[in-house]
């Protein structure tokens, strides 16, 4: 039982970096004390003790202040961050936020000198914002979004989408509404495992969500009433990955830019698989096993070089008669033609990675803000990526050559293929792949298993594309790429 106890605050403390545990504490602190000020100062002036009183509330308000500076400021972003996923119907914009604040000095400008132009002035100010506020509310309601995607996506290069937006109103038009989809690049927290490990698993899926990712599509300018707009736009998906569409977010500014109105409308869910980016292979892949499928056998096959004449038989195909030595022997002659050595690649890719020292400082809680806020990705994730894409490039490369290739992924689905569709089934399963982090004193455990995998390869060519170490033995019969 203490054992349990003991390994649970050890992983409580990484969640809670000490300067989260400094913090909060502080907050507690500053809090009840300025609770606890804030009563005395109330105890001293029923009491009569105006000394006291003075002091208190002198102490009070320096608490306050620290109140200000230290504890609403992160109060505030967390609940910036929930508002932001809940369906408001509205909210301020920076020039709305701006307006209002005049509004106020302006109309307590009014009151206390009575003056009646601050008031014409108040009253003009109130009517646009009541104006500008029906006006969007109203401008949002009764849309309508469709949307095609094409089959075939690649990170980094622009993809066309076609965006239908109809209006639903009988009466009037809808003008400059931006049309946005949202979603998740993943299902569930790359991090739940290790946060069950530390709270119950309903607590543990409500406190880490993956963030919730947005795509604007286009900028619909009008919309005629009772009427649909098509329009064609290209959009970029700077990751490879799968996307899960949740919900369409439809807002506008108009008409004085004071509000963004926003609606959402669901969707149907649907997963876009966004291939990894293919680049041109460079001058380090001048020795990769090009000219395989060139060579002629002594093997019976398809190929187009002829390998022998012999005799007719019931179960040959008619289309291989040789008329020519059938006229000259009498006799219904086949031809048989020599076997072409085949293409087989076998790419084998390795999705582990040392732990670097950058994420071994970090606590649990910062790697969770990192993923909720979307920072940019660290160094390793970048290599990462990069030998990602080399795959697909190889995968790409091979595709073109007619090979019959298989992807290695430590997986079920592996089989040799060719053709298009084999070609994006294994772009597919390239795309969703994940790192997988190891210690450094565990790569011998990953030569062993490569090795026992590439036993039961029978290939032309294996193809092992790895951020990692390899022995010798396995080096001798593979070729090695390293990202």
């Amino acid at each position: 039982m203490l054992y349990a106890i003991q390994v649970k605050l050890r992983l409580l403390f990484r969640l809670l970096s000490p300067r989260d545990i400094r913090n909060g504490i502080l907050a507690i602190l500053v809090t009840f004390g300025g609770l606890f000020l804030a009563f005395l100062t109330l105890f001293a002036h029923r009491t009569g003790n105006t000394d006291l009183a003075g002091i208190a509330a002198s102490a009070s308000l320096i608490f306050v202040l620290l109140i200000i500076i230290f504890v609403i400021p992160p109060l505030a972003r967390n609940a910036s961050k929930e508002a932001s996923q809940m369906n408001l119907p509205f909210e301020f914009t920076t020039g709305g936020a701006i307006f209002l604040g005049l509004l106020v000095i302006v109309g307590f400008a009014a009151w206390n000198t009575g003056n009646n132009l601050l008031f014409i002035v108040l009253s003009f100010l109130l009517s646009s914002l009541i104006v500008g506020f029906l006006a969007g509310s109203f401008c949002v309601r009764k849309l309508d979004i469709k949307m095609r995607f094409p089959e075939t996506i690649f990170a980094n290069e622009p993809t066309q989408i076609i965006v239908i937006l109809g209006n639903r109103k009988f009466i009037f038009p809808t003008f400059s509404v931006v049309t946005e989809v949202r979603g998740y690049e993943k299902e569930k927290s790359v991090l739940i495992d290790e946060i069950k490990q530390i709270l119950p698993e309903k607590w543990a899926t409500k406190f880490v969500k993956p963030p919730v990712i947005k795509h604007t599509l286009d900028y619909f300018m009008f919309v005629p009433r009772r009427k649909e707009v098509e329009n064609t736009t290209k959009h970029i998906f700077k990751k490879r990955g799968r996307f899960l569409i949740k919900d369409f977010e439809l807002s506008t500014k108009f008409p004085f830019g004071l509000f963004r109105h926003r609606q959402r409308l669901p969707a149907q869910e649907v997963s876009l698989i966004v291939f990894p980016k293919i680049e041109q292979l460079d001058g380090q892949f001048d020795d990769l096993p090009l000219e395989i499928g060139k060579l002629i056998t002594n093997k019976k096959g398809s190929g187009q070089d002829l390998l022998t004449l012999r005799e007719y038989q019931s179960t040959d195909d008619i289309r291989r008669i040789n008329w020519k030595a059938t006229a000259r022997t009498q006799r219904l002659t086949v031809s048989e033609f020599s076997a072409e050595d085949e293409l087989r690649i076998a790419i084998v890719f390795d999705n582990r990675l040392i732990f670097s020292k950058e994420m071994q400082s970090k606590t649990l809680r910062q790697r969770i803000q990192e993923e909720q806020n979307g920072g940019e990705p660290s160094e390793i994730s970048i290599k990462f990526e990069k030998g990602v894409s080399l795959a697909a490039s190889l995968i790409s490369h091979f595709a073109e050559q007619n090979a019959e290739i298989l992807l290695n992924l430590n997986d079920s689905n592996e089989v040799f293929g060719s053709g298009k569709p084999h070609f994006y089934n294994t772009l597919r399963r390239l795309s969703v792949i994940e790192s997988v982090f190891i210690e450094e004193d565990s790569q011998g455990d990953l030569s062993k298993q490569i090795e026992k995998t590439l036993d039961t390869r029978q290939t032309s060519h294996i193809i092992l594309i790895t951020a990692n170490k390899v022995s010798n033995e396995i080096a001798e019969k593979v070729k090695i790429i390293k990202f």
